[in-house]
């Protein structure tokens, strides 16, 4: 079983670690993953974001831990080397690819959002996980019977629909509306999960900008 702790989810910031030594996403300050930094062995990236991608973090982590790695797509490499990151050790990833780290095997995939974006499954001996966030949809992609999901619920269907409609009807501007373009909702992750999970599979909601 794939142990996971979850520094931080949703719009103030994001950083999870899986398998005790890979950090995915480092949108938060250094004092949070300074009681982990001893046992991260490989940071995964997925966008530029400030609540996903926190520059100073990333540098100070970089220069405390010589040889740590950083796995990113291409368009994260000019962030990475203007935060102190230094280009060998960054990991340039090409979606689709998979990466073998020995530790795990990572496989990024492309996420649908505002900026370039991916999400990341990541492949221990002791079980498999995907991670997904900052997404209007997870369609065609694909984790059958993985046992673990971090996937994105971010509002409730229903809920965020009846506030664009007060709004509209007021006249204001309803912010909601982009939500629903760049965000999963808590259906669309049930759904997904369900298409794929297995009987002993496991998963948890992130980034929840709007309560449910």
């Amino acid at each position: 079983m794939v142990s996971y702790d979850i520094i931080a989810t949703g719009s103030k910031g994001n950083a999870v670690i899986v398998g005790k030594s890979v950090l995915i996403d480092c949108g938060v300050a250094y004092k949070r993953i300074e009681p982990h930094k001893n046992e991260v062995k490989l940071v995964l990236l997925t966008h530029i974001h400030g609540d996903h991608f926190n520059p100073s973090t990333i540098g100070r982590l970089a220069n405390e831990k010589p040889l740590i790695r950083f796995g990113a797509c291409r368009w994260l490499v000019k962030p990475l080397v203007e935060a102190g990151v230094k280009p060998e050790k960054i990991d340039v990833f090409d979606i689709g690819n998979a990466y073998d780290y020995g530790i795990c095997k990572v496989i990024p995939f492309s996420l649908l959002h505002d900026v370039p974006n991916c999400g990341y499954k990541v492949h221990f001996p002791g079980g498999k996980v995907i991670y997904a966030t900052d997404t209007e949809n997870l369609n065609g992609i694909e984790a059958k019977d993985y046992d673990l999901y971090l996937i994105e619920g971010n509002y409730d269907e229903e809920e965020i629909n009846d506030r664009i409609t007060e709004k509209v009807l007021l006249g204001q501007y309803a912010y909601e509306m982009r939500v629903k373009k760049t965000h999963l909702s808590h259906k669309q992750c049930d759904e997904f999960v369900a298409r794929n999970i297995g009987s002993t599979g496991r998963y948890v909601y992130l980034h929840e900008h709007m309560g449910a």
